[in-house]
């Protein structure tokens, strides 16, 4: 996220169009969750309106009441479990409708509706979890068995004996860092030993596995994973072929980048757009100059829904690589507009008069 932060303000500042300059001030809480709200006190006690960042939904939940307080401007880059909104936040990265539901619709036709479920103990796993529970009964499918690691957690022996006894046929999981590298490469190992071809027999799905990550899980146990998302390093286009180019360049020795970096990147670029248009960072000018905000993205068209502060994105599901890139197996060819509450959303590959729809009775 940092380096696609800091590749923007780079593009930013060396190019006329923008018309603006952007001197940007980094902060690091650590991941220390009670480290987040002083540090947004901190920046914006500087005098600063606009802050790009927070990765984990708890950080986010964190800082929101203090960009309330502080009538100040959040702009939330990463994907996200939704069921929120908040008139201080900009919310560039996917909406559920955007990852879970095309997801769910995948596996449903082409692997099955019996779901194991993983994740790290902490707001994006339950509420992951939870859209996907609703989701599959929804298409007569079940989550036969659910647990939950703390962050950070690397012993998953017990889980994997719960998969085995339980015989999915899918692992869904929301585990991040450590936790999720760890499950990836004892399952693997865990089924090799007993002679099970994973990938066949138990397909791992994700919402949040990107390529560095794959780098993280070992060239063993990175291949034949499902990853939904709306940015793979392997998309086929001159802007991100552009990106990937000027990214290896800032960042040498760096893996390709990411769906974080991708998505930091992003939300400076409409950031420094709402600016220039604004004339001015004061919230209300910006925050209306960003719901008339379009983009050609390395990942495609991005442009801000003004009724809801989301972006319209494109989804798309990768299958992971030996060579830690992504074969794209879904592309749903245009963006989808956000729909953070899951009230109007049919999944992409789903007609929408099978979905039931929600009607006010006066």
């Amino acid at each position: 996220m940092l380096n696609g932060a800091k590749l923007a303000c780079q593009q930013i500042n060396t190019d006329r169009k923008f018309g603006i300059r952007l001197n940007p001030v980094f902060c690091n809480p650590g991941s220390d969750l009670s480290a987040y709200a002083p540090a947004v006190e901190t920046l914006l006690m500087q005098g600063i309106n606009h802050v790009v960042g927070c990765y984990t939904s708890s950080s986010r939940k964190e800082v929101i009441p203090v960009f309330e307080k502080r009538d100040a401007l959040l702009w939330y880059p990463i994907h996200y479990e939704g069921f929120e909104s908040s008139a201080n936040v900009i919310y560039t990265g996917a909406a559920p409708n955007h990852h879970m539901l095309p997801l769910v619709d995948y596996f449903v036709r082409h692997i099955g509706r019996r779901v194991f479920c993983v994740g790290s103990n902490y707001i994006w796993a339950w509420e992951s979890n939870r859209v996907l529970r609703e989701e599959l009964a929804q298409r007569h499918g079940q989550v036969v068995g659910e647990r939950y690691l703390p962050v950070g957690e690397t012993d998953v022996d017990c889980i994997i004996q719960a998969i085995f006894e339980a015989k999915p046929d899918l692992v869904f999981i929301s585990l991040i860092g450590e936790s999720a590298y760890s499950f990836f490469r004892e399952f693997r190992n865990a089924c090799e030993a007993r002679g099970i071809d994973q990938v066949k027999r138990y397909p791992i799905a994700s919402c949040n596995l990107s390529e560095p990550e794959l780098d993280s899980i070992g060239r063993d146990a990175m291949e034949g994973h499902l990853s939904s998302s709306v940015y793979f390093a392997s998309i086929d286009t001159p802007e991100n072929r552009d990106f990937i180019s000027r990214y290896k360049t800032a960042f040498p020795g760096e893996p390709v980048p990411s769906a974080e970096a991708e998505a930091a990147y992003v939300a400076v670029i409409l950031l420094a757009q709402s600016l220039r248009d604004a004339g001015s960072d004061a919230l209300r000018a910006v925050k209306a100059c960003a719901a008339h905000q379009r983009l050609s993205a390395p990942q495609g068209e991005i442009s801000i829904d003004p009724s809801t502060f989301h972006a319209y994105l494109t989804p798309r599901i990768g299958r992971s690589r030996k060579d830690g890139q992504f074969d794209i197996i879904f592309d749903a060819g245009r963006p989808v507009a956000p729909d953070p509450y899951l009230i109007n959303s049919s999944s992409t590959l789903e007609a929408p008069w099978l979905r039931p729809t929600l009607r006010i009775v006066p």
